[in-house]
């Protein structure tokens, strides 16, 4: 429940909630970044309650409409993972089993539809959670990490598949700490995966960060992530095996790759911590058996996903400038094993890069954002001539549940490669589908009875100060072209970032204000991925000015050719569309209504402020302390006089992305203008809310709030009514 409520006209009231078990898994992206769900419970201690205001009329029918959605939304069995065995005949997914956790299923590709077998660990308890599949390289084994033999600790297992049976996992560690991306080496005689030893919380910053009490320093916050392995077993075995941390303490480790012969590695690491130096990291190879790690790329902007060439001679990945570890967009470069001149690959391409993959010793298959929509492409990489034929174009979210955009590949099969992944969008529920990349088939029906509860989503296209700007329109539910609809602006955060079409998740979420009958404009403006580097560095020194632009240009091209009501226009967003949604009511007068999720209202105090500062260096050119002009030019804090807008702001306690001060200082803020604003701060959420009740309070809170200040039951009779536009007002 949330630990503050405040609002222009009453004082504080305090709420306190105290944790009693925490279980978590990868949040994506999520977008948006968005929060993903993780199972969380919590015992409230109430000091003071205020009387919620009794419902009556459209606002009982709006609550009722809320309450229906939630529970449909809640229905979605999202599967987790998708993993293609490397002979090209088997998918492992993993996927929610009731109220028993998440378990791993896998089928086989040959046309028997009940060939589904599932993955049990031997007296696993009522609640347990396994993923992170590996096959290894000959697809007779199958690795994983499960919790279920140590509850609230994931060890990693290893299974037999034969086309008849499936053996009985075996467990090979007995570990403390935090570990994922279990991965097999080339010649099958190793496990690894990136592991933190007696870990207090995933290392992210999206999690609630610790109490920053006592003395603080770096090495009293800093939880180093580096790679370990494992030998694997010979056939029989059954002993847990000793753990080797292969790489450095002194380095953080983010990705990581084998060398085709298996005896080296490729990583992306920084000094520790690495929640925000990865920022500054580096691409290091080192041997596996007691090697030193070499620097071979210090990189001008971000780097990720680091892949060894088939021969072993040089190292592929992606390099550009990203907001957020995991939210990956740049172009493709190659780099010699040995270091030199990393080459461009891709540059001037009107698209951003996610993921690659190495469909032969010449050949580059990568998925990258194309106008909000996923593609997949693939280049020579000796010469950089792209195979257009080859492109495939989703109109979907897509990935394997890895990272975003990811796929997995067979290395081998009768009739070429074939995939795994994950797919969804406004109109599909999340489930997994396998084959060659252009004869895809639907692998699980998990979401079969699910139907969308909401209106249809399309992509506009529009044009602002020479830039092609493309976002995400979705219709109000029972759309009729002879009425006039409010609408919700929706920015994402990033700002390098993007907006898919995917099924919207039980939480803050687009898809609830469509139900309610209002549009929904999520633009992917400068500063986002899509349309190629120089669009997503366009907002570099000028945060909130040439992107607040490209968002009101396409309120005006929306307003223009569909039913909307411009007088009903609000603005809201999460990360750094909270700090846009901030900073849009100081520059105009357009929106009605706004909704402020984990925003920055002052640039400055936030630099000293949140655990990621690294991050800054890039967009700003400089820190605070070298030039403060740049960061104040882009505060909202320093416009405060010009906001009209009524506004709600909420923020998680615990956040290290944007602290909750930012949202205190603009609530004290606004208060003092005399503003209807109110502030919620949510007890022991960090930057992505865990809590499921927080997560729905925020969305029932939203939506009232834009129901109060231009309600979706306002729906003029005709569109003939002449439409008047409120004027932008800096």
């Amino acid at each position: 429940m949330p630990n503050v409520i405040a609002s222009a006209t009453m004082k504080p009231t305090f709420r306190t909630s105290f944790p009693s078990s925490t279980k978590t898994i990868f949040v994506s992206s999520i977008s948006t970044i968005l929060a993903f769900l993780v199972a969380f419970s919590a015992a409230p201690m109430v000091a003071q309650i205020v009387a919620p205001v009794p419902a009556t009329g459209s606002e009982s029918s709006h609550k009722e409409v809320i309450a229906n959605l939630l529970t449909e939304l809640t229905r979605t069995r999202a599967p987790h993972q998708s993993e293609m065995s490397p002979d090209g005949k088997t998918v492992a997914w993993v996927a929610a089993e009731g109220k028993s956790g998440n378990r791993i299923y896998l089928r086989a590709l040959d046309g028997v539809v009940d060939s589904t077998k599932m993955i049990s660990i031997p007296n696993s308890p009522a609640k347990c959670d396994e993923g992170d599949i590996a096959w290894s390289r000959d697809s007779q084994r199958i690795a994983f990490a499960s919790d279920c033999a140590t509850p609230g600790q994931e060890q990693v297992f290893l299974a037999s598949v034969t086309p008849d049976t499936l053996a009985a996992p075996l467990q090979l560690t007995n570990v403390k700490g935090f570990l994922h991306n279990v991965t097999w080496s080339p010649d099958n005689k190793h496990l690894s995966f990136l592991f933190v030893e007696n870990a207090t919380r995933p290392p992210d910053s999206l999690h609630p960060i610790k109490p920053l009490v006592g003395v603080i320093s770096t090495q009293t916050i800093a939880e180093v992530q580096r790679v370990a392995m494992i030998d694997v077993p010979e056939a029989g075995g059954d002993e847990t095996q000793p753990v080797t941390q292969i790489t450095p303490a002194n380095l953080h480790v983010f990705e990581f790759d084998w060398s085709p012969n298996s005896k080296e590695l490729a990583y992306v690491a920084s000094p520790p911590p690495g929640e925000d130096n990865w920022w500054v990291a580096q691409l290091y190879t080192q041997a596996a058996a007691n090697g030193t790690p070499h620097s071979i790329l210090k990189p001008k902007w971000q780097i990720a996903v680091p892949r060894w060439s088939p021969d072993g001679k040089q190292i592929a990945f992606i390099q550009g400038l990203m907001s957020d570890e995991g939210q990956t967009g740049g172009d493709l470069y190659l780099i010699s094993a040995v270091g030199g001149d990393a080459k461009n690959l891709t540059p001037g391409r009107k698209a951003s890069p996610a993921w690659l993959h190495w469909m032969d010793t010449r050949h580059l298959g990568f998925t990258e954002v194309v106008d909000g929509e996923a593609r997949f492409s693939v280049i020579d990489s000796a010469t950089g001539v792209e195979d257009k034929s080859a492109r495939i174009t989703f109109p979907a979210t897509i990935d394997d549940g890895v990272r975003q955009l990811s796929l997995s590949f067979s290395k081998t099969a009768p009739d070429g490669l074939v995939a795994a992944m994950i797919q969804s969008s406004f109109s599909q529920p999340p489930e997994v589908w396998a084959g060659p990349l252009n004869h895809l088939m639907q692998i699980t029906h998990l979401n079969d009875s699910l139907r969308p509860d909401w209106g249809k989503g399309e992509s506009i296209t529009w044009n602002n100060e020479g830039f092609r700007v493309q976002g995400w329109l979705m219709y109000p539910k029972n759309y009729d072209p002879q009425l006039k609809y409010p609408m919700v602006v929706w920015v994402h955060g990033g700002p390098a970032n993007k907006t898919l079409p995917r099924w919207p998740g039980a939480s803050y979420t687009p898809a609830a204000f469509s139900t309610l009958g209002y549009f929904v404009l999520m633009p992917n403006p400068r500063g986002s991925f899509g349309q190629g580097e120089a669009f997503t560095e366009a907002n570099r020194k000028d945060f909130g000015y040439g992107d607040l632009r490209d968002i009101l240009a396409g309120v005006d091209t929306v307003t223009k050719k569909f039913a909307v009501d411009p007088a009903r226009v609000g603005i809201t967003g999460w990360s750094y569309g909270g700090f846009m949604t901030m900073f849009a009511i100081t520059q105009t007068h357009r929106f009605q209504a706004a909704v402020a999720g984990a925003g920055i209202s002052d640039w400055k105090s936030y630099y000293g402020e949140n655990s990621i500062d690294q991050w800054m260096i890039p967009y700003f050119g400089a820190s605070v302390y070298d030039n403060a002009a740049v960061y104040a030019k882009s505060s909202a804090i320093n416009y405060i006089k010009n906001a009209k807008t009524p506004t709600l702001i909420v923020v998680g306690d615990r956040d290290g992305e944007c602290p909750a001060p930012q949202s205190f200082e603009m609530w004290h803020a606004l208060r003092t203008m005399q503003v209807p604003v109110k502030l919620v701060v949510y007890a022991n959420e960090g930057h992505g809310f865990s809590i499921p009740a927080d997560s729905r309070d925020v969305l029932e809170r939203a939506l009232e709030w834009f129901e109060e200040y231009m309600p979706s039951s306002q729906a003029e009779t005709s569109v003939t009514t002449r439409r008047t536009s409120s004027a932008v007002q800096p």
